[in-house]
């Protein structure tokens, strides 16, 4: 567990005008986020994130911020403990958000690799949702073997079911990511994996905002 890790401070830029979303012509979505945006990870748990192995970083426009993992992986088969076959990965993280704006997570892009015999599958869910708020948004993505190749995954949120932090309160965000693997029919002396990261560490997964201004 890391507590208080301070995460880089964002880019100076100004706020732009507002346009009305279709969707719901009462919440005027900003087309960019404020100035003075900055996140602390308060806390980082999970057999898929040991210690030292993921990193959180806010995107100079404000508008994303990445999860980079380096030991999220779950397998089966070839003799790996059943303990292997699920990782998950869950990450509190306190975002600073200057007074009169409130942001929702619109969007996630997950990218990883996997390797799945004939008759295994994988599985990659998240959730996420803020400290005291029972509304939690879920996804799933299955993936069948065969598979040898990168794998990306898009979490998207429509406009009227996004979730906003509170106005005026300071709510920790948080996300629970997992990965899991089952042998299913496959040869049990061959190993099927699937990892969130690829072997060169570059693959992140990133999260992104939607600004708008507190009434």
């Amino acid at each position: 567990m890391h507590k208080g890790i301070a995460i880089s401070a964002a880019v100076a830029l100004a706020a732009t005008a507002v346009s009305a979303t279709p969707a719901a012509a009462s919440e005027r979505l900003l087309a960019r986020g404020p100035v003075g945006v900055t996140i602390d990870i308060v806390s980082l748990n999970g057999s898929g994130c040991p210690p030292g192995t993921a990193a959180v970083a806010l995107s100079a426009d404000n508008e994303a911020f990445t999860v980079t993992y380096s030991k999220y992986l779950a397998q089966t088969g070839g003799g790996s403990p059943p303990t292997d076959a699920r990782k998950n990965c869950q990450i509190n993280l306190r975002v600073h958000v200057p007074g009169g704006f409130t942001y929702a997570i619109s969007s996630t892009d997950y990218r990883g690799y996997a390797s799945l015999q004939t008759g295994a599958s994988a599985e990659q869910i998240a959730g996420y949702y803020f400290q005291g708020d029972s509304r939690t948004r879920k996804f799933s993505h299955p993936l069948p073997g065969p598979y040898k190749d990168n794998w990306q995954n898009t979490d998207k949120v429509d406009v009227s079911q996004l979730v906003w932090s509170p106005c005026g309160e300071q709510r920790n965000f948080n996300t629970n990511t997992e990965v899991r693997v089952e042998q299913g029919t496959s040869d049990a002396a061959k190993v099927s994996f699937i990892a969130m990261d690829s072997t060169d560490g570059s693959i992140k997964t990133t999260y992104h905002y939607a600004w708008k201004k507190c009434p």
